[in-house]
């Protein structure tokens, strides 16, 4: 396989953000991306089983019976140098996961096994798909040496009493709460690549995030009155057996949920009070909707004082031009959430509102994907060294 340059792009076209996080260095580090041929995954376990560990990474996958763990899978067959060696899921324990997930019964893998069962000594990294709240104390207990990206909510919340307030109990692992590094990738890079325990960003953080951080470090919108009405496809309500989530329940409508006390919002608003550095209140409203996948949300906002919607969408043109996998549109395409499904992509658009003074910023991801294992990977490709599109050349699934 050849060799993957990377090279630095001038820093005039690099953003420098103001963030919550501690970093080691201010400065956004952007890089030219190339993408690499795939490997099937039977190809990578056999380089594994014979010993191949320069260019093979041991993966496990905790909680691999949930739909981000299934994804998290469903990437890795196209990853040239991952490879599952350890896979969990405490209901499933003993079962192939290919009776779990037949659509990815061609995979050659490891039969699931409970997580006190799990060997860590043939693993490198871990991806963590477990609910919220059950993370904390076996993160505390595995390895240090391995490298972990939690997708779960429970070090996402900097504040241990804010993450008390919002989600119920306190928080089991404070001092690994201080080591963890928020992965909103496009933005945290140079700190992700640094670290050893990643906090994988919310679906609905990752999608409001990725356009408003940039326009609040500018100065280009005002704090107050941000209003975002976000929808998202019902796989973002896990895998679970709920009567809500039930076909009748779902179909031929939507609603709205978790008005006021979606636990998202501290992550948006810790996100975005970093870069303004002054707290930053927002009205969040989600909404389920009758389709298994996708996001979209839709952001209203004052523009500051003598600034344009133009001035917005070239802001937010020069903030990503750069980026794989956040794109702004062309002026007045509108974004569908049908043209990121299965892909790691944002798509990006301002419009101007009939309201004089007020825009309107349309933001749409694949909530397994870019809101949950894609990113997931694209940190983890970071973490260990690798281009950070390695395995995500996917193209949307349309139609």
């Amino acid at each position: 396989m050849a060799a993957i340059s990377t090279g630095p792009i001038p820093s005039s076209t690099c953003q420098r953000f103001k963030l919550p996080w501690p970093r080691r260095s201010h400065s956004l580090k952007c890089s030219v991306r190339a993408s690499l041929a795939s490997t099937p995954l039977k190809a990578k376990n056999q380089q594994l089983k014979i010993g191949d560990s320069e260019k093979t990474v041991r993966i496990g996958v905790l909680g691999a019976s949930g739909y981000t763990g299934a994804e998290i899978v469903r990437l890795l067959a196209n990853h040239p140098y991952f490879a599952i060696t350890v896979m969990t899921a405490d209901g499933k324990a003993g079962q192939p996961f290919g009776s779990v997930f037949p659509h990815l019964n061609t995979q050659e893998l490891p039969n699931m096994v409970a997580i006190k069962d799990a060997d860590f000594s043939d693993v490198d990294a871990v991806f963590c798909c477990l609910p919220h709240g059950t993370t904390q104390e076996i993160i505390k207990g595995l390895p240090e040496q391995l490298k972990v990206v939690d997708l779960s909510a429970d070090f996402r919340l900097k504040n241990i009493a804010e993450y008390e307030e919002w989600y119920g109990q306190p928080h089991k692992a404070p001092k690994l709460q201080e080591e963890a590094v928020y992965g909103l990738t496009e933005i945290y890079r140079e700190e992700i690549e640094n670290a050893r325990l990643v906090a994988n960003p919310g679906c609905y953080p990752t999608s409001i995030q990725l356009p408003l951080m940039p326009l609040i470090e500018a100065g280009l919108i005002e704090l107050r009155n941000i209003i975002i009405d976000a929808k998202s496809g019902v796989s973002g309500a896990g895998r679970g057996a709920k009567e809500a989530n039930l076909y009748t329940e779902i179909a031929e409508g939507i609603h709205s949920y978790g008005i006021t006390k979606h636990r998202h919002v501290p992550e948006i608003e810790q996100g975005l009070s970093g870069v303004a550095n002054s707290k930053v209140t927002v009205s969040f409203t989600p909404h389920l909707m009758p389709m298994s996948r996708g996001m979209q949300s839709t952001i209203y906002v004052k523009m500051a004082t003598g600034v344009t919607t133009d001035d917005l969408y070239h802001h937010l043109i020069a903030t990503y031009e750069n980026e794989e996998f956040v794109k702004v549109l062309e002026k007045g395409v509108v974004p569908h959430t049908r043209h990121v499904r299965g892909s790691n992509y944002c798509l990006l658009n301002v419009f101007e509102d009939r309201i004089q003074g007020r825009a309107i910023i349309i933001s749409v991801i694949d909530n397994l994907v870019k809101g949950a294992s894609g990113q997931a990977l694209q940190n983890l490709n970071l973490m260990m060294g690798f281009p950070e599109n390695t395995g995500l050349d996917y193209q949307p699934l349309f139609p």
